[in-house]
């Protein structure tokens, strides 16, 4: 093997990269849908959420939807009697998982307080309202347990989350000296193919 150090060391990546991926795909809970609607001039943002077949949801297992920008404090819902909600500004993050986080936007969090469900089924509907109805990509994360041992199992994907953050527009005075300046770049480089 000290010839081939470096095979040794792509041969242990590639197996780190299938042991990562085989963990990340074991996925527990799972937003499906996601539904905007305007109410009294706010809008409700509703996730549908999953458990998927390989998963058992256990009492302190939970799920959290990170950067719910605008949140209107009080509007949260949840149409299982059996989970509870909390808010923060940064977590809760279960093991393995980064999400994007931006601590000065809320993080919305439901913790399941039943008894055990487990295998395919739809969790439910959880929603809370915001002042903003556009959306941009957020993070999802989850804790349940797998099936198959009874471990711990975290999952993290890609949900739709409301955001405030308008897209920056150049300023006048940007788009004058850009409209000045390309013109002469391209003057400049058609004297060079002249001069060669």
């Amino acid at each position: 093997m000290r010839r081939f150090p470096h095979l040794v060391m792509v041969c242990g990546l590639v197996t780190a990269f299938f042991a990562f991926g085989e963990t990340k795909s074991q996925a527990g809970l799972l937003p499906v849908k996601t539904t905007i609607a305007s109410e009294s001039g706010n809008f409700r943002w509703t996730y549908n959420v999953v458990l998927t077949s390989d998963s058992t949801l256990k009492s302190g297992d939970f799920f959290t939807i990170y950067d719910f920008d605008g949140m209107i404090t009080g509007s949260e819902m949840s149409f299982d009697p059996n989970f509870s909600f909390s808010t923060s500004m940064t977590g809760n993050t279960p093991s393995r998982t980064v999400p994007m986080d931006d601590p000065s936007k809320s993080n919305l969090t439901w913790t399941y307080n039943g008894p055990d469900v487990s295998g395919q089924t739809s969790i439910g509907n959880f929603s809370a309202t915001s002042i903003y109805s556009d959306a941009m990509d957020g993070s999802f994360t989850a804790r349940t347990h797998r099936q198959v041992d009874g471990k711990v199992d975290s999952n993290i994907t890609d949900t739709e989350v409301p955001t405030g953050d308008t897209p920056t527009i150049p300023e006048p005075a940007t788009l004058a000296l850009m409209g000045i300046g390309l013109p002469l770049v391209g003057g400049v480089r058609a004297l060079r193919r002249k001069v060669k």
